[in-house]
């Protein structure tokens, strides 16, 4: 008697748990089973686009799925990521996201439409440091003769780059403090639209990302290198830090999901982006453009964007910008 009600006991927990796992799967659906929406925060053309162009037709053949990349521009990627955080935590709606960018801007501004720790991280895979170029016909020849000229011309030398505050913004604060200069940032929605500026004339240089020093290596001369080595892709550009000059900034990305995705949901797409990030001819582009491949899942991701955190609050303190 006692041995046939242990073994109906022992039927009712499974069954129990069969009916979790269906309630479960019904719940979260075989996920995923229709289009992803792959929301890019800047202009098309920029280090965050071509990584995702890139992206697309490996992450569709891993997923199985469509991935729609679209764009939500404004604010240095403020309009996106608000729009992030809004989006159903169904894991159809994703963001990339930069560091410092999303931690920068929450600091700085009074209002942005979201909070870093919003952001429900779910995988970065790239870095690239900040690079100052001019025109390859630019008077400038070396980043000494710009600060001479900067020195000597308050305010009138010009820095472009891709929003405020962001690795770009922060890259010239920190160019101006340690060289005593005052030069001046002005932001743009993105990478892209930097290079026609530029190329126009509408500003002197740009503090841009080692991307930009590549793609356009026959139109621009990059100065000096915001990484504390020389960076693989620009192996004869100085850094700032062999210049005298203890200026190390740049800008990490990687993609999030809005705030209660499931645990589940994220691990499906990290380990979606983490076997696209491996291939041999997905890092072999990016190496050429400029870019450094890294594999960070969502335990790794977050735990760097909260000590990233706390150094940025400390590095704006320093600067002035925040009290």
């Amino acid at each position: 008697m006692k041995k046939k009600i242990l073994l109906l006991s022992l039927g009712w927990i499974l069954v129990s748990l069969i009916l979790a796992g269906l309630t479960f799967n019904m719940a979260l659906g075989a996920y995923p089973e229709r289009p992803i929406n792959y929301i890019i925060c800047f202009n098309p053309g920029g280090e965050s686009d071509l990584t995702a162009r890139l992206q697309q037709p490996l992450l569709e053949k891993v997923l199985g799925v469509s991935v729609i990349i679209s764009y939500k521009i404004g604010g240095g990627g403020a309009l996106g990521w608000s729009e992030l955080v809004k989006a159903k935590p169904d894991g159809y709606t994703i963001a990339g996201d930069n560091i410092p960018h999303i931690i920068l801007q929450p600091l700085i501004r009074k209002e942005t439409g979201y909070k870093t720790e919003q952001l429900k991280q779910i995988y970065c895979f790239e870095f690239t440091p900040d690079v100052l170029v001019v025109k390859n016909d630019s008077p400038f020849k070396s980043l000494s003769d710009l600060l001479d000229y900067a020195k000597k011309h308050p305010g009138a030398v010009t820095l472009g780059g891709s929003g405020s505050p962001s690795a770009n913004s922060l890259g010239v604060a920190k160019l101006n403090k340690e060289a005593g200069v005052d030069i001046t940032y002005v932001p743009f929605t993105g990478s892209a639209p930097t290079i026609p500026a530029l190329l126009g004339g509408h500003v002197t240089g740009l503090m841009s990302y080692s991307t930009m020093a590549i793609v356009y290596k026959k139109k621009l001369r990059p100065l000096a290198v915001a990484s504390e080595e020389r960076f693989p892709a620009l192996p004869d550009v100085p850094t700032f830090k062999e210049l005298g000059l203890n200026v190390v900034e740049g800008a990490w990305r990687g993609v999030a999901a809005p705030p209660e995705t499931p645990d589940e949901i994220i691990n499906i797409l990290a380990n979606a982006f983490d076997k696209v990030c491996r291939d041999d001819k997905f890092v072999g582009r990016m190496e050429a453009m400029g870019f450094q491949v890294v594999h960070w899942g969502p335990e790794e991701y977050t735990k760097f964007v909260q000590k990233k955190t706390e150094e940025y609050k400390k590095i704006l303190k320093e600067l002035g910008l925040l009290k």
